[in-house]
């Protein structure tokens, strides 16, 4: 249930709001140092409440929110946007598709073919 009073475990909201899949996934966050609360790192339990920044490392990502409503259980996706104020920055431009390279035939490692045809050569 939503609560707009009162504290909650900064696992348990980062659950919550969808920035982690499951609860373990944020309690490890937690454990591992990748979750700041007003700047200072914080165990699984550390309680936070509205108007607090809550800063989660992901993949090489750092997602920064601030707390606008405490909520205890996970909610929806539309919801859980309104618990939150996202001040993170935008994620760096995705990596278009690299263009598989084509050697020119003749350039580069010699095939299998060319291989037994130079050792034949050499025996000669």
């Amino acid at each position: 249930m939503a609560t707009d009073e009162g504290t909650v475990r900064v696992d348990v909201w980062i659950w919550s709001v969808r920035l982690t899949k499951t609860r373990a996934l944020a309690a490890a966050a937690c454990k591992a140092g990748h979750v700041r609360v007003n700047n200072e790192r914080v165990k699984p339990a550390q309680a936070v409440r509205v108007g607090d920044e809550v800063r989660l490392r992901q993949e090489g990502f750092e997602r920064i929110v601030e707390i606008k409503r405490v909520v205890r259980k996970r909610v929806g996706a539309p919801v859980a946007a309104e618990c939150l104020f996202d001040k993170s920055p935008p994620p760096p431009p995705r990596e278009e598709v690299v263009v598989v390279a084509r050697r020119e035939r003749g350039a580069g490692r010699p095939t299998k073919r060319e291989r037994r045809e130079m050792e034949q050569f050499r025996e000669r």
